[in-house]
């Protein structure tokens, strides 16, 4: 595993990361054993991963911060060698439909949060997708300052949304120095955020890409006759944008899939962490097999020139993100 500068934050990240909405969300991805999930976590560890990504929404409709508490008892001691991100403004317990970033919310959420994890310090707090700049309360940025100052918060970053709604937001508190970090969907098959990703990690920006294997379209194991189980996220899509998602994941597959790149969700990985402006990739797997591929493209080669631009040549369309 090798290992990058988050941005202007003097942390150091590893190029892969692990994102942990299927350890709390059964609804959307299954349920997953509590123990399976700590050895898929503590196999993550030894692995050389360290930047752990969450929030209080990753559970169900009944109990906010599923995957927080999962994840703080899979990290247990070893804490002062990871970093955490978690979020704040997108919750179950108060409705999870809305948007609340204020001042209050944001304390209440911090609260929250470290008491899952069983930490004291959150190393970034992501604003979780909001989807309009009408949605901000001018007092959560007193409220971050105070946070910051007492130590619960090292570093304040944005969750990004669509990029018709939130690219003028990202870049704008990218160049007023609100933010530190950003979470952007960023994949072989979603590239249209690719131009703020230069220009926000120019400024000092960390860039954590996120969706990379695209929901699993990018994992290559997917055919146009999977059948998705109602409730998940691919299950929305028809017939016909399956079959176009798996066919440009074949072409995929053909052109980047090499001696040193074994599968195309190390493809996928690799591509993404080509970016020089992207400090790390996350990887949503549950399950150790899948996490430890993910990390495996880390070790390999990075693409050559003349790679990359044949895979912009596939680069026919953005599919939508999640």
């Amino acid at each position: 595993m090798k290992y990058r500068d988050l941005g202007r934050t003097g942390l150091k990240v590893s190029e892969v990361s692990l994102g942990t909405w299927a350890f709390g969300s059964p609804s959307i991805y299954g349920s997953v054993d509590e123990s399976d999930a700590h050895r898929a976590i503590r196999g993550a560890l030894d692995a050389g991963i360290t930047f752990f990504d969450t929030a209080p929404l990753y559970g169900t409709k009944n109990a906010d911060g599923i995957a927080e508490q999962v994840l703080g008892a899979g990290i247990g001691a070893d804490r002062d060698k990871v970093c955490i991100a978690t979020k704040f403004g997108r919750y179950h317990s108060r409705v999870h439909t809305n948007e609340l970033f204020d001042g209050e919310t944001v304390i209440w959420s911090v609260e929250q949060s470290l008491n899952r994890l069983g930490t004291d310090r959150l190393d970034v707090l992501f604003f979780h997708s909001p989807t309009h700049p009408d949605k901000i309360k001018d007092d959560v940025w007193t409220a971050l300052e105070n946070l910051k100052r007492s130590g619960k918060i090292r570093f304040v970053g944005l969750s990004c949304g669509f990029i018709a709604d939130t690219a003028d937001m990202t870049t704008t508190w990218a160049t007023d120095g609100r933010i530190d970090v950003a979470q952007i969907a960023y994949s072989l098959m979603n590239r249209e955020w690719e131009p703020i990703i230069a220009e926000i990690g120019t400024k000092g920006v960390g860039i954590v890409a996120r969706e990379s294997l695209a929901n699993g379209f990018l994992a290559g194991v997917f055919t146009k006759d999977t059948i998705f189980p109602d409730g998940s996220l691919n299950a929305r899509y028809p017939r016909e944008e399956i079959s176009e998602r798996v066919e440009t994941v074949d072409n995929y597959k053909a052109l980047l899939v090499r001696k040193d790149v074994t599968s195309m969700a190390q493809a996928a990985m690799r591509w993404a962490i080509d970016n020089p402006h992207v400090s790390t990739v996350l990887s949503g797997s549950r399950k150790l097999g899948e996490i430890l591929e993910c990390a495996g493209a880390s070790d390999s080669a990075s693409y050559t020139d003349d790679e990359l631009v044949a895979a912009r040549r596939l680069h026919v369309k953005d599919f939508s993100p999640a």
